[in-house]
Order: structure tokens, then sequence, then C-alpha cells
């Protein structure tokens, strides 16, 4: 079998870029993220020079990486610290979609946006990236914190209400109750197929890592590792959620074995390189020409980002009692979009909801917010562990 020399060609753009953006951040002492989406922006078909020929190809790699993240995080985030932030996420986490909406609304409204629209875009600014986040809080050693786990458990409800938003935003013009019916029983089915399924995994899983692990083969037990990661995405998958909390609740599994530790350790390198590959292909993917032409829309909704998602964390997370440290650090966490984003801007351009400057726009206000959001939280930490 002989490799495509185009794939490799475009691989090796890749890991150049990441390389070079990583080196570029980590001396301006910046969160590496930054620098792989410089890196990708540079590389993409939409910037003169070396040019990435097949992003699609790259776009599956970045599949694989949210899975790894996710993955690793479940491993090193227990069920117990889950359930600390459980009513925060569980209630505050639809409430801030709700309000999100409700801010687009009106700024819509004055806007001059159509009602359907301006729904669209709340929904769509409404989830943050739990890719970004979970690496920001990786890096800045903040996953096991109160406002980390306050974070983590709200994306991951936030993940969970994009399988109901993408059913709903396409039948904003013609909902009916045929619609809602179809969507109970699709929810129904992934709860049939999901707890069975997390049941027998967590009573087998460990006692499979156990025999692994008894044979001292480091390269079969990280086999067995990526097999439990990918398998568990992939089974939630078919049900219908997201592939990221299926690889979330499948570290949280392993989380419950006494081989958690090696797991991580061995899972890490490779993680970490499907990381930097997913940050540089979402740099990639944006059109600088296409996000000039329309920057007030840019400005708009990075403005509805950073600033309205800002005011609504915070205030939400104020009113269920935690101190303001925390609920500011979360506000600013929360301050940005991105991969189900992504999903979530094609469902309304494909239902007619928005157009190809909602589209770019969306894309450029993700690099945006992302590069904003890498440094904010960065001063937000420094600044609360200084006070």
């Amino acid at each position: 079998m002989v490799a495509d020399p185009l794939f490799v060609r475009d691989l090796a753009y890749v890991f150049v870029a990441a390389l070079l953006g990583g080196v570029l951040a980590w001396l301006a002492r910046q969160p590496l993220i930054l620098g792989y989406v410089v890196g990708g922006v540079i590389i993409g078909p939409f910037t003169p020079g070396p040019t990435v020929s097949h992003v699609h190809t790259f776009e599956l790699f970045a599949e694989v990486a949210v899975v790894l993240l996710m993955f690793s995080i479940g491993i090193e985030f227990s069920l117990r610290d889950l359930l600390r932030v459980k009513w925060i996420a569980l209630v505050g986490g639809p409430l801030g979609i709700v309000l999100s909406i409700a801010l687009s609304l009106a700024v819509g409204a004055a806007l001059g946006w159509p009602v359907p629209q301006a729904v669209a875009v709340g929904a769509i600014i409404s989830v943050a990236s739990t890719m970004v986040l979970a690496r920001l809080l990786l890096d800045q050693r903040a996953l096991d914190t109160p406002p980390g786990r306050v974070m983590i458990g709200i994306t991951l409800v936030e993940d969970l209400a994009v399988v109901i938003l993408t059913v709903v935003l396409p039948t904003l013009g013609t909902f009916s109750a045929d619609r809602l019916i179809a969507l109970g029983v699709a929810l129904g089915k992934a709860f049939l197929i999901l707890v069975p399924f997390v049941f027998l995994a967590a009573r087998a899983v460990p006692r499979l890592l156990t025999r692994v692990a008894a044979t001292g083969n480091d390269e079969l037990f990280l086999l067995v590792a990526l097999a439990i990661g990918l398998g568990t995405a992939a089974v939630t998958h078919a049900a219908g959620l997201s592939l990221a909390l299926g690889a979330f609740l499948a570290g949280l599994i392993v989380n419950g074995s006494d081989h958690a530790h090696q797991t991580l350790v061995r899972l890490l390198p490779i993680r970490d390189i499907f990381v930097a590959l997913f940050f540089v292909t979402v740099g990639a993917l944006i059109d600088p020409a296409a996000a000039l032409s329309h920057w007030t829309l840019v400005a708009v909704l990075v403005g509805l980002i950073v600033a309205g998602k800002f005011a609504i964390w915070t205030a939400i997370v104020r009113a269920f009692r935690y101190p303001w440290t925390t609920a500011v650090i979360v506000g600013t966490g929360l301050g940005q979009i991105g991969e189900f984003s992504f999903i979530l801007v094609q469902v309304a351009r494909d239902g007619g909801l928005a157009g190809d400057n909602i589209y770019q726009a969306t894309l450029a206000a993700s690099v945006v917010t992302i590069l904003i959001n890498g440094v904010a939280v960065k001063i937000t930490l420094r600044r609360v562990a200084w006070r």
C-alpha cells in the first residue's frame, strides 16, 4: 500500500505549523492553542503560502482529538467531583442556553434580524467548546478546582443540549408535534442503550484492565485503553449523542479502576498530538477575506460570546451561591465557541435559518474568541491565585 504523497505533505504542513505556532506562543508566554490556531490560519486554503489540500481529512482527525481529550478528562475527573456540581450543571446549563438565546433575540431585534435567525444565532453562541476549555484548564492546572469542575459539568450538559438543538433548529418555522415525538423517542432510545451499557462496562472494564496490566505489556495495555475510549464514544454516537460525551463516560469508568493513572500516562503523548492537530484544523477553516467582509457581524458575535456570556454565566454561578472568584472564572472560561457551534451553524444554514455570512462569521468568531479566551483565562486565574 502506497501512501498518498499529498496527504503526507499536508500532514507535514500541519505539524510544522503546530510546532512553529506552539513555539511562538510559548515564547510569548501564551497558551499553546493560540499558536496552533494561528498556524492553522497560515496553512489554510484561504491564505497565501503553503496550503493544506484536504482540510476535510484533518477534520476527521480532529474528531479523534475530541474523543481522546475527553477520555483523558474523564480519567482525571472522578464521578464524585462531578456530582458536587450536579445542580449548577443540570439547572444552570440549560438556563445559560435560554438566556443566550434571549440575548440574541434582543440584539437581533435591534439589528433587524428575522426571529428564526436570531434564535439560531443564540443557539450557536450558547455552547462553549469543551475541547478548548479542557485544554486551557489542563495547561493552567485548574481542572481539579471548583471553577474547573463547574465549567466541565456545564459544558457536558451543553453537549447533551446540542443533540436537542440540532433537532429543534430546522423546525423553527414549522414546529410540529411529530418533531417533538421524534425527539422524545430519540432521547429515550439513547437512555435505553446507554444505561445498561455503562452499567456493564463499569463492572467489566476494571477487571479487564487488571488482567491486561498483569501481562506487563505496555503496548497491549495502551491498545485496550484506546479500544475502551473509542468504543464507548462510538456507542454513544450510535445512540444519537455526542462522541465527546461517550469518551468522557469511558474515562469515568476507567477512573473507577486501579489502573487509571497508568492509562493516563500511556495516553497523554497520543492525546497531545491529536489536540495540536485539532486546533490547527480549526485555524485552517477560517477564510480571513470573508471574515473581513463581514467584520461588523463578526464583531457582534464576538461581543455576544465574550461580554454577553460573561455576564450571563457570572450571574448564574453567583445565583447558585458560589464565590465571586468562581463566578468570574466560569464567566471568563465559557466565553468562547468551538466544535459544537460549527455543527449548529451548519444545521442552521442547511435549514435556511442562516446564510453564508453567518456561517463564515461564526468560524471567524470562534477563532477570535478562542484567542481572547486563552489570554483571559490565564490572566483571570493568575489574578485569583495572586489574591
